[in-house]
């Protein structure tokens, strides 16, 4: 029996058939029940627990099919329409659900039907029932109001009135049902009799592609599931192809023989559908989780889904048959690493609109950032006109940039706005040599006139010892507001 405190007391939350046969009863007290029968068993209520077998029971059940709810605490709405056929028929598919459970030691009672509600009041009054399309109403009729999924409150107003099954609320008149009740009674009867849809939203969402092996002898070692998603990979690319489209998540789905589920999803920076890159991709992953994946008994049933896909963009091949794509083997190779180290692993910097330089430069994982896109041809020189053949002057920044500017003392300038003449960084003192400057950066307006920032001076120095250094002078000296202060923000090679 399991147990939970409610209104105080501890009830009874749920109990087995051996507890039934006692005549003990969902809802009745713990010290009635012992007073009754001292030797009950009585386990405290984990709804946690309940919750993570309910879920993982949930993702078992999508080896039937992807539509897939939880239903409260205690059960599962599974959408099979166009799945039964996989499996033999609707009998044949309820069998062997049925028979699964049982042989991982679940108790469970299964009904099918065309409604969500007629399927629900088949799995909880009337055992494992299949519905045929149209006898709806004759299912409900004998049935308890509780077949109907309504509140407790208008079961107890529509008992207090003499309406005590299903049959009897559907024989009296809808418009005084309506008044008295509310519409939560006619639209529960109505989902229930198929008057008015009722949609069964997934908990997961659904792939738009997926393919998938049911195995007559499980498979153990990572070697053989690399064959079947290779196999499985090959099998997809023709839909790919026929939309004109490429993976951009992929994710593998081992069903084990005892319930379990394994889901590994890849990602790639690129629209991806050859088999042997798809194969790479998870040979990575799966040798990262091998110690987390357990085969236990072995996986029957292996599928491989797309999650998001991108459309395909044809490479023109050369004479000899080549297709020259530069960035393929990087994006290739920064996808393998991501896969066995993780999504941040690789890191691309992206030019962010900002005059500061720790803020000008945003690193992004690779398949979030931007890719390079070959710059476009220039037009050939036209007659007549005159072309701009001055160069474009840059700033000269430095190899290695701070991702924080390190405060330094600088002891004396030789005048209010010029270099330093020596400073000390990290408890070492240094002569300047040489100084080109000064660079002046100015934050984005917006940051200046809070008060965030102050404009800087940016320095390039040269020590004795031929060092090169990038320092600024953020404020300046005879300001009105307070001193200013030294940076050191990079060094030279």
């Amino acid at each position: 029996m399991i147990s939970h405190r409610q209104a105080n007391a501890q009830r009874i939350a749920a109990l087995d058939e051996r507890a039934e046969a006692l005549h003990l009863k969902r809802g009745m007290g713990i010290a009635d029940a012992r007073a009754m029968h001292p030797s009950i068993d009585v386990v405290e209520a984990d709804p946690e627990a309940d919750r993570r077998l309910l879920e993982s029971l949930a993702d078992w059940c999508d080896r039937y099919t992807p539509l897939v709810a939880i239903d409260a605490a205690d059960g599962l709405f599974l959408d099979v329409t166009g799945c039964t056929h996989l499996f033999g028929g609707e009998r044949a598919m309820l069998d062997d659900i049925l028979s699964r459970f049982f042989h991982q030691g679940f108790d469970v009672r299964a009904g099918l039907a065309a409604t969500p509600g007629a399927a629900w009041a088949a799995a909880r009054f009337s055992g494992d029932r299949i519905v045929p399309g149209g006898e709806e109403e004759a299912l409900l009729a004998p049935l308890p109001l509780a077949a109907l999924r309504i509140e407790p409150e208008i079961r107890a107003s529509l008992e207090s009135v003499g309406l005590r099954t299903a049959g009897a609320v559907m024989a009296a008149p809808r418009a005084p049902l309506a008044r008295r009740f509310g519409g939560s009674l006619l639209l529960r009867l109505d989902q229930a009799l198929g008057r008015l849809d009722e949609a069964v939203s997934p908990r997961l969402p659904v792939a738009p592609l997926s393919v998938e092996r049911h195995l007559a002898e499980p498979i153990m070692l990572t070697d053989e599931i690399e064959r079947l998603v290779k196999m499985l990979a090959t099998t997809l690319k023709a839909d790919l192809e026929r939309r004109g489209e490429g993976a951009r998540r992929l994710a593998l789905l081992l069903f084990r023989v005892d319930g379990a589920v394994s889901r590994i999803a890849v990602g790639t920076s690129r629209p991806l559908r050859e088999p042997l890159l798809i194969q790479k991709l998870f040979h990575e992953r799966l040798a990262a989780l091998e110690q987390d994946i357990d085969a236990g008994y072995g996986f029957d049933l292996v599928r491989l889904s797309v999650l998001s896909a991108a459309t395909f963009d044809m490479q023109q091949a050369d004479l000899t048959g080549e297709t020259r794509d530069e960035g393929a083997d990087i994006a290739l190779f920064a996808d393998r690493i991501r896969a066995r180290l993780g999504h941040s692993a690789v890191l691309k910097p992206v030019a962010v609109e900002s005059h500061l330089p720790e803020r000008a430069v945003a690193m992004l994982p690779y398949a979030e950032a931007p890719q390079r896109v070959s710059a476009p041809k220039q037009p050939d020189k036209m007659p007549g006109k005159i072309q701009d053949t001055r160069p474009v002057l840059r700033p000269e920044r430095p190899i290695r940039l701070f991702r924080s500017p390190e405060p330094i003392e600088v002891p004396a300038t030789e005048m209010p706005e010029g270099p330093p003449l020596n400073f000390r960084w990290r408890r070492a003192l240094y002569r300047v040599a040489r100084a080109e400057g000064p660079e002046r950066i100015a934050p984005e307006w917006w940051r200046q006139a809070a008060g965030q920032e102050a404009t800087r001076d940016y320095f390039r120095i040269e020590d004795s010892d031929g060092r090169r250094y990038w320092l600024y002078r953020q404020g300046l000296y005879g300001a009105a507001h307070a001193a200013p202060r030294w940076f050191m923000h990079g060094v030279f090679a």
